[in-house]
């Protein structure tokens, strides 16, 4: 549910200004409005760009660190500190790295020649004798050079020559250019090669110990800077009046929190004044739910927040969204896993991810308990096995009678029609807080038509009530149902405006909510994708093991099940979390009329309350 929430109005004598600010700060709880009255100042843009730096750097730090980085903050040393060493360390990786490839190019120079020594190059030269390194294509070169120049081929390589020529003096050497070789040996260039891949390994070392030693400052320095930007965006925010001698603020508080601020208020003698948020408000939301829903508004989150007139969609969200992924994995022995990894990880994980934890274990024992009713165990179906009939009966396997449609896909169906169901009357009474019962006649009315034929038919189907009560039931839903969809939807129009508008409702939801519902049947289809898979790898498990003997069947039987397991469980929860993501995110919210557009709440705080 939405936290009800208090405006605030306060007006400050500007002399009294920062330090009310800072009574503020400290007490965590209230919502500064903004409404940008001033542009931006060269200050916060300087801090803007900051914080900017401070993200990335943390970002390349994290993965730099191979994501294990230290709890602790180091002390006396401050966030520019850090970014300072980790560019020096990172320009000092880049100005090795740079060297390398014009040391791999002289390398591959000198290759051609082996490893000779320039010294004695060199001493030839005082000696009297020249030795000057060409190159040239095999049609070019001329075997007379050998008498004349005293030519020798040193190798031959892709359609080229390569070849000395030793003479008495420079003047007297061939009439072409000499190529130009490194001025270090074939083993110095490699051995420079080697230190400086050194060098690059133990520089690269060096930033990762420095990534993870330092990480946790620099996290800290960025929600110090993240504080003192709040702080500057909120004097933005702040109008000054009567040429400046008072202050006038806008904020927003929670209920529970209204008598601590008004403790703090009169204390600080400020003019203030509190009211209730009405619905025209665009106030800013603060969920508030039990322990199951509260793990599911991560979700909620992800499309939007609720508007403040509008309801929260994270208690209706949370059991279906359970239900869809277990539906997807299908498998008890899934569910299992799960369980036993969410655990696992909920004692390794940092703190903030210790609640995802409890929400994959949550997942985890309703993959347990919907795949055991789908009666299927890591790839085995529980129906086939020596159970007893009484745990049978709660298994939803095979056809419907004797036509070759899937119970679990019935059940898929019938799952997607109770949902739309659910979406529809939760539009209708939300349309009613808000705008009133005659403003949404239209919304009862596509309400009544669907939920009451789908009940209908569903009582009639089974026989509870006899075929001419369920006609004139059908007769009088869809009369009055047809009052509110073509006549009343709008009833400051005009009634032939409103018979057009509810013929073209009428092809707009003939249509979606044909679409919506089978939709639904991917629940089905991958539930059964994941059971079809896992059978595959248990048979081919076995046939492996039945093949390769005794001894070194199990060793492979058992590889290939806990890979093949291990990689179904992968895709399964995959595909189990993006498609029932998708099912509240088009199918619930598109029928409950939700928009997601709110503003959550984000009270100006210090750093030890974030």
């Amino acid at each position: 549910m939405i936290t009800k929430m208090k405006k605030l109005t306060f007006l400050i004598y500007h002399k009294e200004y920062e330090d009310f600010l800072e009574q503020i700060r400290q007490l965590g709880v209230v919502h500064i409005v903004e409404k940008q009255c001033g542009e931006m100042d060269e200050r916060l843009q300087r801090f803007m760009q900051k914080r900017t730096s401070y993200k990335n750097t943390l970002n390349a730090m994290y993965n730099l660190a191979d994501k294990e980085v230290a709890d602790t903050v180091r002390t006396g040393v401050t966030a520019d500190e850090v970014i300072g060493v980790y560019e020096e360390l990172q320009a000092r990786i880049l100005n090795l790295e740079q060297k390398l490839p014009q040391l791999e190019k002289d390398i591959a120079q000198m290759q051609i020649w082996g490893n000779f020594d320039w010294n004695a190059v060199n001493k030839l030269r005082d000696a009297g004798w020249y030795v000057q390194f060409y190159s040239c294509t095999e049609k070019e070169y001329d075997e007379a050079w050998e008498e004349q120049y005293n030519a020798i081929r040193i190798q031959e390589q892709g359609g080229h020559i390569y070849f000395v020529t030793v003479t008495a003096r420079l003047e007297d050497g061939l009439d072409m250019e000499p190529l130009r070789l490194p001025t270090s040996s074939l083993s110095e260039l490699l051995a420079r090669k080697a230190d400086t891949e050194s060098q690059i390994a133990q520089a690269r070392a060096e930033l990762k110990d420095f990534c993870k030693a330092n990480y946790k400052t620099l996290e800290r320095g960025n929600l110090l800077l993240q504080g003192d930007i709040d702080l500057l965006k909120v004097k933005l925010n702040s109008e000054r009046m009567a040429d400046g001698a008072v202050v006038l603020l806008e904020g927003w508080i929670p209920v529970d929190n209204e008598p601590e601020v008004r403790k703090l208020l009169d204390n600080s003698g400020v003019y203030y004044e509190i009211r209730n948020a009405t619905k025209e408000d665009n106030a800013p939301i603060k969920l508030r739910n039990n322990a199951f829903a509260r793990m599911y508004e991560v979700l909620t989150k992800m499309y939007g927040m609720p508007d403040y007139a509008e309801f929260d969609p994270t208690p209706i969200l949370a059991p279906f969204f359970s239900l869809f992924f277990a539906f997807c994995m299908g498998d008890a022995g899934y569910g299992v896993v799960l369980i036993i990894l969410g655990f696992i990880l909920k004692k390794k994980l940092s703190k903030s991810l210790r609640g995802m934890m409890n929400l994959v274990i949550t997942l985890g024992i309703f993959t347990a308990v919907i795949g055991a009713i789908l009666g299927t165990c890591f790839g085995v179906s529980l129906f086939d096995l020596d159970l007893p009939d009484s745990l049978k009966q709660f298994m939803i396997v095979g056809k419907i009678g004797e036509t070759t449609y899937d119970k679990q896909m019935l059940l898929a169906l019938i799952i997607g029609v109770v949902h739309i169901c659910i979406a529809m009357t939760v539009k209708a009474i939300s349309s009613t807080v808000r705008f009133g019962f005659k403003e949404s006649l239209s919304s009862w009315g596509w309400l009544l038509l669907v939920v009451g034929g789908v009940c209908t038919g569903g009582l009639s189907f089974f026989e509870v009530i006899s075929e001419n009560v369920s006609t004139w039931a059908f007769i009088i839903i869809g009369s009055i149902s047809a009052i509110g969809i073509y006549l009343l939807n709008n009833i400051h129009r005009n009634v032939f405006v409103n018979i057009g508008a509810g013929i073209w409702d009428t092809y707009n939801m003939a249509t979606g909510l044909m679409g919506d519902v089978l939709s639904y049947i991917r629940l089905y289809a991958l539930g059964l994708a994941g059971g079809m898979l896992g059978g595959v790898f248990n048979q081919l498990a076995f046939m492996v093991n039945d093949a390769a003997g005794p001894a070194l069947g199990w060793l492979f039987c058992g590889l290939i099940l806990v890979f093949g397991h291990s990689l179904n469980i992968a895709m399964s929860c995959l595909s189990a979390f993006v498609h029932p993501l998708r099912l509240t995110f088009v199918e619930y919210f598109k029928n409950s009329g939700y928009n997601g557009k709110g503003e959550e709440y984000a009270p100006f705080t210090t750093i030890e309350n974030k």
